[in-house]
């Protein structure tokens, strides 16, 4: 199945949805399964909400954190290269202050060493 359009509320072809989920509702995602010959409408909605405190973030800002980045991931090494990261030539290993990559999807190439 694959979406196609995902609207925020108040986009045409959600309003019926505002008006009926109002502030609780995310978003309408209109879904095709071409197998079935089937267009599906989801609705994405807020039903239930409590305080939270986010966990501490594992490293500050400015510790220096190491990326294990494929080879052929040229975008993603043009990007560390961009917030100021490095190579190590002899351990294979892209080095940046975590807050350049922390919420970006740099983040996901972090590597840590298990015990």
């Amino acid at each position: 199945m694959k979406t196609r359009v995902n609207l925020k509320p108040g986009q045409n072809g959600t309003k019926k949805f505002v008006e009926k989920y109002g502030d609780t509702l995310v978003c309408v995602r209109y879904r095709y399964d071409a197998e079935k010959r089937k267009q599906y409408k989801t609705i994405e909605i807020i039903v239930s909400e409590s305080d939270w405190t986010p966990p501490p973030s594992r490293f500050s800002d400015s510790t220096l954190v190491s990326l294990k980045i494929g080879i052929k991931e040229t975008s993603a090494q043009a990007q560390v290269r961009a917030v100021g990261g490095r190579w190590d030539r002899e351990k294979k290993f892209w080095y940046v202050p975590y807050g350049c990559i922390a919420g970006t999807k740099l983040e996901k190439f972090l590597y840590i060493e298990t015990e």
